[in-house]
């Protein structure tokens, strides 16, 4: 983002304006922190801010402060709507397509606020007027704390803010152990510290509140788990009837493809998550090394991400999809084999 451009902003900012602040549908911590996070920096300038979430999201996510704000499209439409209508600007964080926030994907594409998107994936879609848009930073709550930064106004970090900011961070970064996370990473976090953010009370939030159904269900997601050594793949499944089963909740899958990526001298790991409500096989896509699936999943599975985290979607039956993706497999022996 250019110093023009951020100067633009600080005038777009300096009187009080309607903002909606939008995460992508199925939002996760780094989704959650972010938006809230600048919904706490804006209101703090006295704009009409609200966050306005396609869907709803985890338990272990509505703790953060400024939860109980955050409107939901999918049970507040008509409300939702009104306020995305009367808009002056919109804020879309931690997606770059605009079909990201699935029903809301029409009204948004209406309307004629002022589109700012701050985003760390990959080839953003040109729908806004300000793009910053940094695939380097480990999340987009390190990129909010970096526009703060732009604007002049890192001061003006609370508690609050720190507190949603170290969320976002904290789950993008596999708490601080991807490859992502950087001395600038480590840098910022220890400033939100500063600023108020309870790191063991975060983390203990977000990864030590499983209810007994949700051990269950990774227990049986580790059942079902596939090695195929001669690749260096592992990939997890889950039947619609197996999340059944263990009472399955948002967010109770969350992480669990990473138990794949654990395994010795393995480097992707893929879950298949049948979901029959809406018809598609959900797939998470993580990798160690050079070997991108933000590039197989944008090939073969109409998604993509990261180079080391992605996500994708498939219309076959599970026991289809699994099939295509083993029969893709072999074509990248070479880069899985970093041959």
């Amino acid at each position: 983002m250019t110093h023009t451009e951020i100067e633009k902003i600080k005038i777009l900012l300096a009187s009080p304006k309607n903002i909606v602040i939008v995460p992508h549908k199925n939002p996760d911590g780094d989704a959650m922190g972010s938006t809230v996070g600048l919904y706490h920096y804006l209101k703090q300038y006295n704009h009409n801010a609200t966050v306005i979430s396609p869907n709803d999201y985890p338990n272990f996510l509505k703790w953060i402060p400024g939860n109980n704000q955050v409107l939901i499209h999918d049970y507040q439409t008509e409300t939702c709507n009104n306020l995305i209508e009367k808009a002056d600007i919109i804020f879309t964080l931690d997606f770059n397509a605009l079909h990201r926030t699935g029903n809301m994907e029409t009204v948004l594409e209406k309307s004629k606020a002022i589109k700012i998107l701050i985003d760390h994936h990959q080839s953003p879609d040109n729908y806004a007027q300000y793009i910053y848009s940094d695939v380097s930073m480990s999340s987009t709550c390190q990129m909010v704390y970096q526009f703060i930064h732009l604007l002049g106004d890192t001061h003006l970090i609370d508690s609050n803010i720190a507190t949603c900011l170290y969320l976002g961070i904290m789950t993008d970064t596999g708490s601080f152990r991807f490859p992502c996370t950087t001395s600038n990473t480590h840098i910022i976090v220890a400033d939100l510290i500063e600023k108020g953010a309870n790191s063991a009370y975060i983390h203990n939030q977000v990864y030590d509140t499983n209810s007994y159904e949700r051990l269950q269900l990774l227990g049986c997601a580790l059942n079902n788990l596939k090695v195929i050594p001669e690749l260096r793949t592992a990939y997890i499944t889950l039947t619609q009837d197996e999340l059944n089963k263990y009472n399955f909740k948002k967010g109770d899958t969350e992480g669990v493809v990473n138990y794949g990526l654990s395994l010795e001298n393995i480097v992707f790991a893929v879950i298949f998550i049948e979901d029959k409500q809406e018809g598609i096989i959900k797939i998470s896509l993580r990798s160690k090394g050079n070997f991108s699936v933000n590039d197989f999943s944008r090939a073969h599975f109409n998604g993509g991400g990261h180079i080391n985290a992605a996500g994708g979607r498939s219309d076959l039956s599970l026991n289809d999809t699994i099939n295509k993706f083993i029969a893709i497999l072999p074509d990248y022996s070479n880069a899985l084999n970093d041959e």
